[in-house]
């Protein structure tokens, strides 16, 4: 049986270390980004990956209890509310900023045509 516990043990610890991971990367996206939805992007990514993975490590870690089902019910509605609204303040964002304009989609063959042009 110790054996078992090692194992959930290193399993729970591997998921909290990879959910402060994806929190380092996502502090560090948000400040090295310059656009505001690129800093967006990297908050929603972390917040959906970084909680997930260090709650069900602690999950993990608990064992099967009532609190491990709370627990699991706080990933489910983090990973309902989280993406929601990111995408409802982009939206404003892109809405409401002037200087954001349309964004233009280009092919491949126009994109290496001016990348001609700037050599």
């Amino acid at each position: 049986m110790p054996v078992l516990e090692w194992i959930r043990f290193i399993l729970g610890a591997a998921l909290i270390v990879l959910g402060l991971a994806t929190f380092i990367m996502e502090i560090y996206g948000v400040y090295r980004f310059r656009y505001v939805l690129n800093r967006m992007h990297a908050a929603a990514m972390g917040d959906t990956l970084g909680l997930a993975a260090a709650i069900i490590g602690l999950i993990i870690m608990n064992g099967m209890n009532f609190t491990s089902v709370k627990l699991f019910l706080v990933v489910v509605f983090l990973w309902c509310a989280s993406p929601v609204s990111s995408h409802l303040i982009a939206q404003l964002e892109a809405t409401t900023n002037p200087e954001a304009g349309e964004y233009e989609s280009k092919t491949l063959a126009a994109l290496e045509a001016e990348e001609k042009e700037e050599k």
